[in-house]
């Protein structure tokens, strides 16, 4: 199973896992070959979906796998309500990414030259 570029879309009121890697169980079945990356239908109760989905339009936040697991040959999802980075955040990460690799450069440009 893979998480990382999985999230959840909302259409028509259901949620759809997309983006996530979900391998059959070998002793599932013999001539059935599901499709690993396949679109995937969560089964959720209507009044926790109707609460997702008001967060999710409400807030700007947008809902994140955070485990998957089998149990009882179904694969359960363990859900999050993640909110994206803002501009200036992203900004902050992006200048924190470029001073470590320029320090990266300069301790390895100044080890070169004490050897």
């Amino acid at each position: 199973m893979q998480l990382t570029d999985g999230y959840v879309v909302i259409r028509d009121g259901e949620l759809y896992l997309i983006g996530c890697r979900i391998n059959a169980l070998r002793s599932a079945s013999t001539h059935v070959h599901p499709e690993a990356d396949r679109t995937k239908k969560l089964l959720m109760h209507k009044e926790q979906i109707r609460r997702l989905i008001g967060k999710v339009e409400q807030k700007g936040f947008t809902l994140v796998p955070l485990d998957l697991h089998y149990k009882g040959g179904r694969v359960k999802a363990e859900l999050a309500l993640a909110k994206g980075k803002a501009e200036h955040d992203k900004r902050d990460s992006e200048k924190k990414k470029d001073w470590e690799r320029e320090k990266g450069r300069l301790m390895r440009h100044k080890v070169s030259t004490k050897a």
